[in-house]
Parts: C-alpha cells; sequence; structure tokens
C-alpha cells in the first residue's frame, strides 16, 4: 500500500481531470504529458507524428490524437475529438510551437512568417477557444500556453523576429484571455522559457561556440531539460494555483535577470 500524498501535495493533483498537450511528439509537450499523467490527469497528446504519440500514450494511459495544427480541418476537430474519446478538456497546455525559416528579419519570406504566427499564436487560440465552452460547463480550467524568453529580449545571434513577435504576442492574448474568462474560473497563464536542451536546440548544446555561449548567459550553472519546465506547467494546471491567472512566469535559469 502506498503512503498518502501530503497534505502540502493534495492540491496539486489532478486525478479524473482531461488534460490536451500539443506539441507532445517530444521535448517539452511530452514532458508536460508525462507530468500531467503523473498527478492524475488523463491526457490526449497531440502532435503530427502518430507513432511517436500512440507509444507515450500507451506509457501514460492517455489517448493519441494526430493533428496538424496548420490544417484548419485538423484544427478544427482537435477538440471535439478529445472531448469525445477521452471526455471535455479543462487543461491546455498549447506547447507546439517552432521557427520557420530562420532568417534575418529583412528577409523573411512572407509566407514563413505567416505559418509562424499561424502555428505559434493563432493555434493556441483557436484551442483555447475550442476548449473554452467545456470549461465553463465544468465550472473551471486552466490554459497555459508555452511561450519563450524571445518574446521578452531579443537574442544576440538568433534571427527570429516573427517567432518572437508570436511568443511576444501569447503574452498578450494570455492577459487578454485571462481577464474576459475569469469569471467563469478558467485560468490562463503563459510559461516562457529560456534555453532548454530538445530535439530543436541539440546543435547548440552539442557544439563547443553554442556550449559556451549559454554559460556565458546564464546565471545558473546546470544545464536545462524538460524537466526543469513541468513544475510549472504542472502547477499552473492544479489548484495549488487556483488564484493565479494572467501571468507570464519565466524558468530560464537567470537569463533574463541579468
Amino acid at each position: 500500500m502506498s503512503d498518502p500524498v501530503p497534505a502540502a501535495f493534495e492540491r496539486f493533483r489532478l486525478d479524473g481531470r482531461v488534460a490536451l498537450v500539443t506539441g507532445a511528439s517530444s521535448g517539452l509537450g511530452e514532458a508536460a504529458a508525462r507530468a500531467l499523467a503523473s498527478a492524475g490527469a488523463r491526457v490526449a497528446v497531440v502532435a503530427r507524428r502518430l507513432d511517436r504519440l500512440e507509444a507515450l500514450a500507451a506509457e501514460i494511459g492517455g489517448q493519441a490524437v494526430a493533428c496538424d495544427l496548420l490544417d484548419d480541418d485538423q484544427l478544427d476537430a482537435l477538440v471535439p475529438t478529445v472531448a469525445a474519446r477521452l471526455g471535455p478538456p479543462e487543461i491546455v497546455v498549447n506547447t507546439a510551437g517552432h521557427i520557420i525559416g530562420g532568417d534575418r528579419a529583412e528577409d523573411e519570406a512572407p509566407a514563413n512568417i505567416d505559418q509562424t504566427l499561424r502555428l505559434n499564436l493563432v493555434a493556441p487560440f483557436r484551442v483555447a477557444q475550442a476548449a473554452h465552452p467545456h470549461m465553463v460547463a465544468i465550472g473551471r480550467g486552466s490554459v497555459i500556453n508555452v511561450s519563450s524568453i524571445s518574446g521578452l529580449v531579443g537574442i544576440p545571434g538568433i534571427p527570429q523576429a516573427s517567432y518572437a513577435a508570436s511568443k511576444a504576442g501569447l503574452s498578450g492574448l494570455t492577459v487578454e484571455l485571462a481577464v474576459q474568462w475569469a469569471p467563469q474560473r478558467i485560468r490562463v497563464n503563459t510559461v516562457a522559457p529560456g534555453f532548454f536542451r530538445s530535439e530543436i536546440t541539440e546543435s547548440l548544446f552539442e557544439g563547443e561556440r553554442g556550449s559556451q555561449w549559454l554559460r556565458r548567459n546564464t546565471p545558473l550553472p546546470d544545464v536545462a531539460t524538460a524537466d526543469d519546465l513541468v513544475g510549472a506547467i504542472s502547477w499552473l494546471a492544479s489548484d495549488a494555483a487556483r488564484y493565479v491567472t494572467g501571468q507570464t512566469i519565466v524558468v530560464d535559469g537567470g537569463w533574463t535577470a541579468r
């Protein structure tokens, strides 16, 4: 028989709640899905790579839902599919995002700008919109947008104008939705990570020049992994953060504190 959960941790439990996590096939999204499931949530893991999703869903007892967030029809069907398969979602974690192109601002192609904004800003908004009536019916909800310190400060040497704009937009969207939806007890917050080791950033961490640059600019000496972010996400999803809304929580090892 396992020991009972200490009283101080009971408000972090998510037993019986349905969570939807986008970008869950790897990195921060996968770690967030695992963390929420370990706290008792039933998790719908969402991304394009169905094989990875199915393996993850089998491990955590969740539900895999393949979805290309840039496809309007698939995006429209996402929340109804989750509600039908798993139940109405009351936790949404918008993790999916990408830098498309990586060119300097003056050279960014209009198509790349459009795709970046649609994936990183418009899709999270639309997922939250679709989940909203379910949260209203339940009487509570938590939307957690995963942004970036790129939405708060410029990063020398990494051109990402449209990406930075999309991530700054998430913080603006967060405060507006937080105020509009507060009467329904729906909380909306953003988590802004710094540089975490993942598939996307592996080359930066592996190269000597990149790793030295990271060490010079990050006050905390540890290399951050996805597990260093999931504590904030788990907290914001739970009743432990019942009175927290409209905030951007920065998790960056002190990068923006310099």
